[in-house]
């Protein structure tokens, strides 16, 4: 079941959900908007050289009040708002309608587990042919809350976990099955 703004603001005032800061305008109808932080990170390198799931990758890092995302590139940013989801609760990260009509694509994996704490750290595309200026502050995704059948049998504890600035792939420390 999808969360209402209703939902959403009462599990605020509960403090059932965390969510800071924030603002009564961020509360949509079925969602919550989230801001552009101010960190941000961009694959290091040039050339060809692969990018391996296997050793840590390299990233310039940054924090700014703007960022320029030049167009067909990908760089890691993460959200001005921490936030915190008990263990009966998951939420999906989409992009505002808004923002990818001028073809800025934004992910995160698209979901963010029951349990999870921290900053939500936004995957985003320049579709476009043209630069895209991003600014800090300014409301740039949504997450759409939905309750589970029931609490997690094991909440997310998981590598990302209080994450506070954006955070590249942990893959290379995932364990092999």
């Amino acid at each position: 079941m999808i969360l209402s703004d209703r939902t959403i603001q009462l599990m605020l005032k509960q403090k059932k959900l965390g969510i800071s800061p924030l603002h009564d305008l961020q509360v949509q109808p079925a969602s919550v908007d989230l801001r552009l932080g101010n960190h941000f990170l961009k694959i290091a390198g040039v050339g060809n050289e692969p990018v391996s799931m296997e050793v840590e990758a390299v990233y310039d890092s940054w924090e700014s009040k703007e960022a320029i995302i030049e167009p067909h590139s990908f760089l890691l940013a993460t959200t001005m708002e921490t936030v915190q989801l008990p263990s009966y609760l998951t939420a999906f990260v989409e992009g505002r309608s808004s923002v990818g009509r001028m073809g800025l694509f934004i992910q995160n994996a698209g979901w963010v587990d029951p349990g999870f704490q921290g900053k939500i750290t936004l995957e985003l595309f320049n579709a476009s042919s043209r630069p895209i200026r991003l600014n800090a502050g300014r409301r740039i995704c949504q997450l759409v809350f939905a309750r589970m059948d029931r609490a997690a049998r094991v909440p997310y504890q998981g590598k990302y976990q209080g994450q506070d600035k954006a955070m590249g792939s942990r893959i290379f420390q995932d364990q092999w099955i």
